[in-house]
């Protein structure tokens, strides 16, 4: 078992909040407001992440986007060294995708692969007006040839390092950490 040890802390909760409300703008500005307008966060921590940008877009407009969530464990290329019968997990996502702009929301863009999965399970569930990908963080090393619209801090790492986003949701904190293999 690989194990990590912290290294440095690249973001604490209030440069996430920062960076969240920028990418919130920066969305607004981008597609002209709220019409037409759904966020998807990636299960796990982009479910969390989707739900702080649709509540800085209410602040800022006054209205609610719909958020949405995305498990992309069936979709991912790598199941067959994962495991023999995968898990199929359902999306939740109320408001039909047809003819709008789809805003997909994670915490870590590193190869893309997680990525490309949930654009498969995003063309599986209709045919979206515009996909965009906002990014908590981008640590670079892409395997396929995607890129964020929008990303909260591009944080170069080398391949020996691992990038962690604690979520209050899921880990009691907030902030950004790389982690070194040890």
């Amino acid at each position: 078992m690989t194990t990590f040890v912290e290294k440095a802390q690249v973001m604490d909760e209030k440069s996430m909040l920062r960076a969240i409300t920028r990418i919130s703008h920066e969305i607004l500005e981008q597609n002209k407001g709220t019409d037409n307008l759904v966020l998807v966060g990636i299960k796990r921590r982009g479910i969390p992440l989707a739900q702080k940008i649709a509540a800085k877009i209410k602040e800022i407009e006054g209205i609610s986007v719909p958020v949405g969530t995305i498990d992309i464990t069936y979709y991912r290329d790598d199941l067959t060294k994962k495991s023999e019968k995968p898990k199929v997990f359902g999306e939740n996502i109320t408001t039909k995708i047809d003819d709008k702009i789809v805003v997909l929301v994670d915490d870590v863009l590193y190869t893309g692969r997680t990525v490309r999965s949930a654009l498969d399970a995003l063309t599986d569930l209709g045919r979206a007006k515009r996909i965009q990908l906002a990014i908590l963080v981008d640590r670079g090393h892409r395997e396929l040839p995607i890129r964020a619209d929008f990303v909260g801090k591009n944080v170069p790492t080398s391949l020996k390092e691992h990038v962690r986003v604690n979520i209050e949701d899921f880990d009691g904190t907030n902030g950004v950490f790389i982690l070194e293999k040890k």
